[in-house]
């Protein structure tokens, strides 16, 4: 599934869970088709690597705008039922080279154009982590929740959100949100930071079009040096990154883990109901 745009490397690749379309300013928007809780599988995982790293290198495109239509939810976590098939008979090593989901997220992080987030409903686990990686989020009252709910299965946020939400909230309101793995709202996503605005749920998706449409219309140069100049404070974020996936292998080493995840599932994690709930369903998994 993807647009036409003459020129346009990425609107002409073929999508299974993403929408892609380029239009004549520069503004590239990938609509998440994943219905319907948007569960970062296997597929959507493919193809959102596959999209950052053309979007990045493709000289029509000027701004990324990542959004939804599935009702009610903008990205879920990561896939469970893939978690618990990973590797965990031997002791964890530390990698030298970052996983490809890391891979992915820092794409979006370090491309020379704006990334935008439009989360118009629940985001939480790897979608959480992807919107944190991306310059700006913005958000619908009374729609809009993050949930980063690994720590009540066992394991930890390990696809950057250890590295992304000290950054953007602070250590303790990072802490509040990774060890309570619970819902948190819109309006508390904007104070602490989160969240560049909360807005009404009928004004998000203009206020995004005209901010995206702005920033196509300026010197794609300058954008890309001032992106470039803010990322300097961060340094380089490989190490943390590293250390990250390390201590996420270690998690899944635990057999609390994975009873915790296999309950989640049996629970009613990654469905409609189960997800909608998703904060609350965590505290009921010991």
């Amino acid at each position: 599934m993807s647009g036409d745009i003459n020129n346009s490397v990425v609107a002409e690749l073929d999508f299974r869970r993403l929408r892609v379309q380029v239009d004549d300013a520069g503004v590239c928007v990938a609509t998440i088709d994943n219905p319907p809780i948007n569960l970062f599988d296997r597929d959507l995982f493919l193809d959102m690597s596959a999209f950052a790293e053309a979007a990045a290198a493709d000289d029509s495109v000027r701004v990324v705008v990542l959004r939804s239509e599935t009702d009610g939810f903008f990205i879920a976590h990561f896939d469970v039922s893939l978690i618990v098939k990973m590797p965990a008979d031997e002791p964890a090593v530390r990698d030298d080279e970052l996983k490809a989901f890391h891979v992915m997220v820092e794409h979006f992080r370090t491309m020379p154009k704006p990334t935008i987030c439009e989360v118009a409903g629940r985001v939480g686990g790897g979608g959480g982590e992807l919107a944190a990686s991306c310059d700006m989020r913005f958000g619908a009252i009374d729609q809009t929740i993050l949930c980063q709910m690994e720590v009540p299965l066992g394991i930890l946020p390990g696809g950057s959100g250890t590295q992304r939400l000290p950054s953007l909230v602070g250590r303790g309101r990072a802490l509040e949100i990774v060890l309570g793995g619970d819902d948190i709202d819109a309006v508390t996503l904007e104070k602490w930071g989160w969240l560049n605005r909360a807005l009404p749920g009928d004004e998000l998706r203009g206020f995004v079009d005209r901010l995206s449409a702005r920033l196509a219309s300026f010197p794609p140069e300058a954008i890309a040096l001032a992106k470039a100049s803010t990322l300097v404070p961060d340094g380089d974020r490989t190490p943390g990154l590293l250390e990250e996936a390390f201590l996420f292998q270690q998690t899944l080493r635990n057999d609390s883990a994975q009873e915790r995840m296999r309950n989640f599932l049996e629970r009613g994690g990654q469905t409609v109901e189960g997800e909608s709930r998703v904060g609350a369903l965590g505290a009921e998994l010991g």
